[in-house]
């Protein structure tokens, strides 16, 4: 979606309402530090065809803040992150206007598919971006923020607040905080 000088455009509202259902393609590769997972793609990011692509989640900040990456990057810039063994995905690949639309059997059914590709790429450390979801696709309904128990394979198993600006109930420091943990932990397990 380029706009003059090749410079992107932002979507129109038909455009972001023709996203509805539409996936994002995935930023991955084996042996990566951190695979980031979304629950799903909003209408926005479906749209642009980025991850992370609405102004106003903090995902691509919290990145930055918290050490993962070397400068503030944009969703257009996300292939960027498979350089610094970093990836992202979603629990379910279906935009929606909110993640609440999902049913929980999309839900179980984007854990199990999820599992599948964790085990194939084998990231060292898996960060779910959101408790709901992670509790409802992966069965685990006492879940808490940090690392989990369970491992996929040999791969960690993080549960992170979700980014997105309607998750006002963490603040940009706190969200640094709980990234950074993950990324200080994941450099220690070289």
């Amino acid at each position: 979606m380029a706009g003059v000088g090749g410079e992107p455009r932002r979507p129109t509202r038909e455009d972001v309402e023709a996203a509805y259902g539409k996936g994002v393609r995935d930023v991955i590769t084996p042996g990566l530090r951190v695979l980031f997972c979304g629950i799903n793609p909003g209408l926005y990011t479906a749209a642009i065809g980025h991850h992370f692509g609405r102004p106003g989640n903090r995902f691509w900040t919290v990145l930055h803040t918290s050490g993962f990456t070397p400068r503030l990057l944009s969703p257009y810039e996300e292939r960027e992150l498979i350089v610094l063994r970093l990836g992202i995905t979603n629990v379910v690949n279906k935009a929606t206007r909110v993640a609440e639309e999902l049913s929980a059997n999309e839900l179980r059914a984007g854990g199990a598919a999820l599992e599948r590709k964790v085990l194939r790429y084998r990231p060292r450390a898996l960060a779910v971006l959101g408790l709901g979801a992670y509790r409802t696709a992966f069965a685990r309904p006492k879940a808490g923020v940090g690392e989990q128990q369970e491992r996929i394979g040999s791969t960690r198993v993080w549960v992170l607040p979700n980014p997105s600006g309607r998750t006002a109930s963490y603040q940009l420091d706190a969200l640094t905080r709980f990234f950074r943990e993950l990324r200080i932990a994941v450099t220690r397990s070289r």
